[in-house]
Parts: C-alpha cells; structure tokens; sequence
C-alpha cells in the first residue's frame, strides 16, 4: 500500500517511489516464481490524473524454480514494467454510468494504493512458461532418469518390442544350423 496524500486531487503533481519490499506469497507459477520474502525493488512513479493517480514504473525480482526437462535449479532476473490508473472512489461507477464499457479499474482506497495486484500480474506473466536451465539441456533419461547432460553418450540396448518376436527366430534359426 502506497500514500497519495501528498499528492492530492491537482492534476500534473508527481512523486517518486523507490522501495524495497519482501516478496508476498504465491508470486509465481507451479514451477517457478518469486519466494515469499525475497526482496522486490520497486521504483514507481505516482502521477495525480483527473481520474485519481497513473501508477507506472518497473519491479525487479529474482525468479527461482526448477528446469522442466532436467529439474535442476533455474534462476531468472525478473524485470517488467507497470503501468495502472487507480481512480478516485466514485469515479468508477460515474463512468460505468456514462456508459464506458471499458474494464473496471482498480479504486484508490482513501489516499492509499495498493499496488500489489498490479506487480502481481506484471511479474507472473513474465516468468517462462517452461523454465529451462540451458536452451539445449537435453533433460533426462525416459528409461532410468539419468541427467543426460552429464553423460552424453548415455544409451540403453533395447529391442523394439514389435521386433522382438523376429529376434526370437533368428536364434531359433541359428539353433538349427549348428544342430
């Protein structure tokens, strides 16, 4: 939660908010995202509008999660831009009556902001999708696990099993010549 006292109802006045916050929970996806209590930098800037107060600016944080096809740690540098207008209380609802079928938009709770919604948003959807530790990992084995990034020339021996039956003639086959 961020204080616009200071900046009123005057259009045009500005102020510059540069903080660091501890991470809240859930800031992320199943495989990767940012953990709770890490710090996040936030440099904003609040801008009183006619509308109530233009919040932009970035938030940077540090990502962590595990690979999809190794499952090693991954480690990314989140660093997104935001951009939200909070309206003054009341003024959501004159435009909606005016007929604005835009999204509704977030509302100033007396002079405070909370801005934890929007650096919520910002930051999930930046983080990979599937997060990789290398863009060439090869990930692991199907048939044993093994991480295949350290033994390049992992292989197993195995048969085809639509092959097999043909394998179990051939030594049938090579039973009766020598007999």
């Amino acid at each position: 939660m961020l204080d616009t006292h200071e900046l009123g109802r005057r259009p045009g006045s500005m102020r510059r908010v540069d903080l660091t916050v501890p991470a809240p929970e859930d800031l992320g996806t199943d495989v990767i995202g940012v953990p709770t209590g890490a710090d996040l930098e936030l440099d904003l800037r609040l801008e009183a509008v006619m509308e109530g107060v233009l919040v932009s600016g970035t938030a940077r944080a540090r990502a962590v999660g595990e690979c999809v096809r190794c499952l090693d740690e991954v480690v990314e540098n989140v660093d997104v831009t935001v951009s939200e207008l909070f309206v003054h209380p009341g003024r959501a609802a004159a435009a909606q009556e005016d007929g604005d079928d835009e999204e509704e938009l977030p509302e100033l709770d007396g002079d405070l902001v909370d801005v934890e919604p929007l650096v919520r948003d910002a930051v999930v959807t930046a983080l990979p999708f599937k997060p990789l530790c290398r863009v060439d990992c090869p990930g692991l084995c199907s048939l044993c696990g093994a991480r295949l990034a350290d033994d390049p020339e992992h292989q197993h021996d195995t048969i085809d099993p639509r092959w097999a039956a043909l394998g179990g003639l051939q030594s049938t086959l090579d039973e009766k010549r020598e007999s």
